[in-house]
This record gives C-alpha cells, sequence and structure tokens, in this order.
C-alpha cells in the first residue's frame, strides 16, 4: 500500500464530534487521508462536506463498501452495529477500525477477527486512551519497579446521577452501563497485568433510574493467574466515589490524584511519598500507527485479538451477574 491512505468513517452524528475527530487524527498523520463519510443522517453528512470540503458522502452504507477508492474505513456508530458493519467493510476488502468497544459479545469478536484474517486485512480498535497522560505515567511507574509486583488493582468510574437518554443508556444498544468507560478501564488494565485471567467475577444493581435499561451500578472482579485481582466498579448511584486508580504493589502502592501519582514506597527501607506528575496524551499516536502498521509493516499497537480480551470480560461480568457464578474466560 503506498500513502496516502485513503480513508473513511461511517457515522458522522453530533455527539463529541467523533467523526470530525477521527478525520482530523487521520490527516495529523500526513498519511492517511479521509475521502468519505458515510452517515444515515443528510444533515450530518452536509455537516461533514463543510467540515472536510472535496469528500464524497454517501447515506448508504453499501455504496461506501463498493467504492473502489476507500482503503480503510473507521465505525463510528452505536455499539451494537459495530460487529455488522466492520465485517461489511472487511467483506468488501477494506481495512476496518472500530470505535471502543469492539463489540457487544465474543462470538461477534470472533467473527470479525476471522473476517480480517481470511483476507489478509487490518482490523484495529480505536482504544485511543492507552495514550492518555495518566496512563503513561502509570506503566512508566509499574515498570520502574518502584512499588514492586502488583498484586491488587482498584478502579473506579463513579458518581450520582442520571446516565442520560440517549442510546448509551440502553442495554440492548449500547450493551450495558460496563461497555463505555468500562471499555477504556478493562484495556487499561489487561495491557498493566502481563498475566492471564483466571475467572471473572460479576455483581449488577439496578434500583433507582428506571427510565432505562443500562445497570445503574456494575462490579467487576478478575482474577488472574500469578494471584493478582482487580475490583472494577462503574456506577451512577456512587456519592463518595474513590479514586480512579488505587494500585498495591509488594514495594508500594500508587493512588491517583488529580494531575499526579501519589506513590508510597520504600527508600533505604524507610517509607516514603512521592508525587509522580501525568504525562501529555496523545490520542493521535493510534493513528500515527495504524499508518505505520499499513505502510511499514510497524507493529499494530491495538491487535484485535487484545480488544477481544476486553470484550471478554465486559460481557463476562454480566454473564457472572446474571448466573451468580464466576466465568472462565475463552480467551483469557
Amino acid at each position: 500500500m503506498q500513502a496516502p491512505i485513503r480513508a473513511a468513517v461511517i457515522g458522522y452524528g453530533g455527539a463529541f464530534n467523533m467523526g470530525r475527530r477521527h478525520g482530523e487524527s487521520m490527516k495529523l498523520t500526513g498519511r492517511i487521508e479521509l475521502r468519505a463519510v458515510c452517515d444515515i443522517d443528510p444533515s450530518r453528512t452536509g455537516q461533514a462536506q463543510q467540515d472536510f470540503p472535496g469528500i464524497r458522502t454517501y447515506n448508504d452504507v453499501r455504496e461506501l463498501f463498493a467504492d473502489p477508492e476507500i482503503d480503510l474505513i473507521t465505525v463510528i456508530t452505536p455499539h451494537n452495529t459495530h460487529a455488522e458493519l466492520a465485517l461489511g467493510a472487511l467483506r468488501a476488502g477494506k481495512h476496518a477500525i472500530v470505535e471502543k468497544p469492539m463489540c457487544i459479545t465474543v462470538a461477534e469478536a470472533d467473527a470479525m477477527i476471522e473476517a480480517a484474517r481470511e483476507r489478509g486485512l487490518m482490523l484495529s480498535v480505536f482504544h485511543n486512551r492507552r495514550w492518555d497522560g495518566d496512563y503513561v505515567a502509570l506503566k512508566e511507574l509499574v515498570n520502574s519497579g518502584m512499588i514492586g509486583d502488583i498484586f491488587h488493582v482498584e478502579m473506579c468510574g463513579g458518581k450520582y446521577g442520571h446516565p442520560g437518554d440517549t442510546w448509551r443508556s440502553s442495554k440492548e444498544i449500547s450493551g450495558g452501563a460496563f461497555y463505555d468507560w468500562g471499555a477504556h478501564f478493562i484495556d487499561w488494565l489487561l495491557n498493566l497485568i502481563a498475566s492471564p485471567m483466571e475467572q471473572i467475577i460479576g455483581f449488577a444493581q439496578k434500583r433507582v433510574w428506571m427510565d432505562v435499561t443500562n445497570e445503574d451500578h456494575v462490579h467487576s472482579i478478575v482474577h488472574f493467574e500469578n494471584g493478582a485481582v482487580a475490583d472494577i466498579t462503574m456506577s451512577r448511584l456512587d456519592m463518595a466515589p474513590k479514586p480512579r486508580w488505587r494500585i498495591l504493589g509488594t514495594k508500594g502502592a500508587a493512588i491517583s490524584r488529580d494531575k499526579f501519582f501519589e506513590v508510597r514506597t520504600l527508600v533505604d527501607g524507610s517509607e516514603q511519598t512521592v508525587e509522580v506528575p501525568y504525562k501529555t496524551s496523545d490520542w493521535h499516536a493510534f493513528y500515527a500507527n495504524i499508518a505505520a502498521h499499513l505502510l511499514e509493516g510497524a507493529p499494530l499497537a491495538v491487535t484485535p485479538e487484545s480488544a477481544r480480551r476486553v470484550i471478554q470480560v465486559l460481557e463476562g461480568t454480566g454473564i457472572s451477574a446474571r448466573t451468580c457464578r464466576p466465568v472462565k474466560p475463552k480467551y483469557p
């Protein structure tokens, strides 16, 4: 493949301007060019033409799939459409990227991965928050050995309040309350602890927000083969939220604060507390890697197999919550 990589996006909805953000991030690589946008709403494709003059627009995804001048398609649509649209792109011979979460079920992830593999095409997931400044700082901190081997992780995405009335609050469409920010949290976790997963235990509460179908509170516990345990909470019923990160290691601990990690560790046998500032976030690094992978054969930063492990935890948590039994991961 030669530069520029000719790209398109499916979904240019107004929420968070994600379509425009993806296009701008592609453009910053200097090697990916947004050539087309598809959205079922003509007003949104009209907005796309204003944002990116000269692009082609489609209101029927079949017409986009048939466009021979498109190499790569990014899917930016509600969660329950990711698998169908990515499969359509792959079957049309296009490389594919889907917004996080990858899909709703492991079975869908399997089908997507197999379709890409059969055709020799790239499939990736927009886990851009691997390049968040706090997470980059945390990875460096853990890799430095300052807190030793991690054996306990607590992660919290909690607050009290109505979850909103968009499709993100519909369990049928979104997959559930765990699938939005939870996808980021689990991706971070699985890239922080190298050990395979042993089991997933889930709990869910539906008590207050009865006008939406997502759970009000989701709690997941992930056991790893090396004995480490992660405790993750996503809640709309939490009036006393914990910090996003609380990590215990054999030589210390790290707790996330506003702009830094509070790190407690041993120095010459004496306990000391230091502040480790967050790094600068770089979400554009995702598309820079996509370009390097497709044009130069660089390793793919976000492989579909790694994204499938995230779905394993999201889906497994829900199954465990319904059955009151632990779930053994198919892809640990």
